[in-house]
């Protein structure tokens, strides 16, 4: 059984949701990325002022077990594999669940920035997340039930570039972490309802 340090290294954030081999992200330039954002801000701001019930959004993910342990998750017209190391039964092909996870929180994070960086006319060049979470799988294999089976920490390192001082992009930070949806994720609890029913199979 791997010990607590060895799935704690495991589980450092190796992982960008953006495989760079597999998909190609388009460029766009500084005054593109503030067009969009400018048009996106104003087009949901005459939205929600219109229809208040515009603001409530329900994301619908489905996820079909392959393989040992793997899934084949489809978001709408996209579709990605999550998998596990060899050392969780897992083939490797993919990330894990929870190193999806943290990609989830730094993608969000640099979704938030950008925003908010246009919104308060702060200029940011460049932006780098580098995520860490540590994880004690004793509860996962039912060895302690009293340790949590999640994170019990995460931490991010957030690398900017551009021409303001740290001190501003310090009070972008505070920004970006109180409106941020995935870390609002990991920082309060969530109600999640789950339901289990049986699916017969069709005769052969």
């Amino acid at each position: 059984m791997p010990s607590t340090e060895s799935w704690s290294r495991a589980y450092r954030a190796r992982m960008t949701l953006l495989d760079s081999t597999t998909t190609s992200v388009p460029a766009a330039s500084a005054h593109e990325r503030a067009a969009r954002l400018t048009d996106a801000g104003s087009a949901w701001g005459e939205r929600i002022a219109a229809n208040t019930s515009a603001a409530h959004l329900t994301y619908k993910v489905t996820a079909v077990g392959e393989g040992s342990v793997a899934s084949r998750i489809t978001v709408g017209r996209h579709e990605f594999v999550v998998d596990e190391p060899t050392s969780l039964a897992g083939d490797d092909v993919a990330p894990s669940p929870v190193e999806f996870a943290l990609g989830a929180l730094i993608s969000c994070q640099i979704v938030v920035y950008r925003l908010y960086a246009q919104a308060l006319g702060i200029v940011v060049d460049d932006i780098t997340i580098n995520s860490e979470g540590e994880l004690d799988a004793r509860k996962l294999f039912g060895i302690e039930e009293t340790v949590r089976p999640g994170f019990g920490a995460v931490r991010l390192d957030v690398a900017i570039s551009g021409p303001e001082s740290l001190e501003r992009y310090e009070q972008l930070r505070a920004v970006v972490d109180e409106h941020c949806p995935v870390l609002d994720l990991f920082t309060n609890a969530t109600p999640v309802e789950v339901s289990v029913r049986k699916v017969e199979l069709p005769q052969a």
